[in-house]
């Protein structure tokens, strides 16, 4: 005899949107970001480090950003695809640059990605000591041994301009739920003491039309109808400890040749929030000193 069992029903997308999207904001988004007041004496712009699993996007990230302000494809940090050891080798700084060459007021820090065992990819004391200031532009990391007192590239004393004013944990939608344990408690541990810090954290969750969810893949406007989606941000959120609303899904260039309107507006809501997250911490700091 047959079986009467019928196959489970995937799970129905929200009939409206659980997060609100202007899609026709683009051009309003860029100006607020580049015009953003820092209000504070010491500084020309903010400092937000990148970090996360090898493969998560950081490069692609910061390549996305200078990409939508030139208003052309820009590759600056070094991309691999399908990486299964870090690109990204040294710490560097990356500044933001309009189609006019006008520096924008935040800069983008990439480091080397994270890995499962302890002898591999970036050290998470390393990226302590680069939001403590601590790691000089071009440092070259070692996975085995953080950067000491010793070392000719640490900075014993460094300024307002050098520390980290907000720290994002760029992580891909796509393999989340299957995420090593050791690179997931490694990413704890770096939102633990950035939060200790009073250093604002907050999450970059890309890939989102990987594979991820055939309504995203289809039409990316259509994000925030997903399930799916939210599926994949909620499971983020428990294992790396990040509120819902910290986290932003988007959609990096990694396969276009031009620039278009649907992804610069679902990155740039991101990158806002980014920014004006670091701008309130440097305020903070401003007016407890005054």
């Amino acid at each position: 005899m047959g079986s009467n069992k019928s196959k489970p029903q995937p799970t129905p997308d929200f009939e409206k949107p659980w997060r609100d999207m202007e899609w026709s904001e683009k051009d309003h988004l860029k100006s607020e970001l580049s015009n953003i007041q820092l209000n504070h004496p010491e500084l020309s712009c903010v400092r937000i480090l990148l970090h996360g699993p090898v493969g998560a996007g950081k490069s692609c990230f910061i390549n996305s950003v200078q990409s939508i302000f030139s208003g052309e494809m820009k590759i600056r940090a070094a991309e691999q695809a399908n990486a299964k050891k870090s690109c990204t080798k040294v710490y560097k700084a990356y500044r933001i640059t309009n189609r006019h060459s006008e520096t924008l007021p935040f800069i983008l820090n990439d480091v080397m990605g994270l890995e499962q065992t302890p002898e591999d990819g970036i050290h998470p004391d390393d990226i302590v000591n680069a939001m403590l200031g601590h790691i000089q532009d071009g440092y070259k990391f070692n996975p085995v041994s953080p950067i000491s007192e010793e070392d000719s590239g640490f900075i014993r004393e460094p300024s307002l301009q050098g520390k980290v004013h907000c720290v994002v944990s760029v992580v891909p939608a796509c393999s989340i739920s299957r995420m090593d344990t050791g690179v997931i408690n490694k990413m704890e541990a770096v939102r633990t003491k950035a939060v200790s810090l009073g250093i604002p954290h907050l999450v970059v969750m890309t890939k989102v039309d990987d594979d991820v969810c055939p309504l995203v893949k289809e039409d990316l406007k259509k994000i925030y109808l997903s399930r799916k989606i939210k599926e994949k941000m909620q499971d983020c959120s428990n294992k790396i400890g990040s509120p819902m609303k910290c986290i932003f899904p988007v959609s990096n260039y990694y396969e276009e040749n031009k620039t278009n309107d649907t992804k610069d507006v679902l990155i740039l809501p991101a990158l806002l929030q980014i920014v004006k997250s670091a701008v309130d911490y440097v305020s903070e700091i401003h007016t407890t000193h005054e």
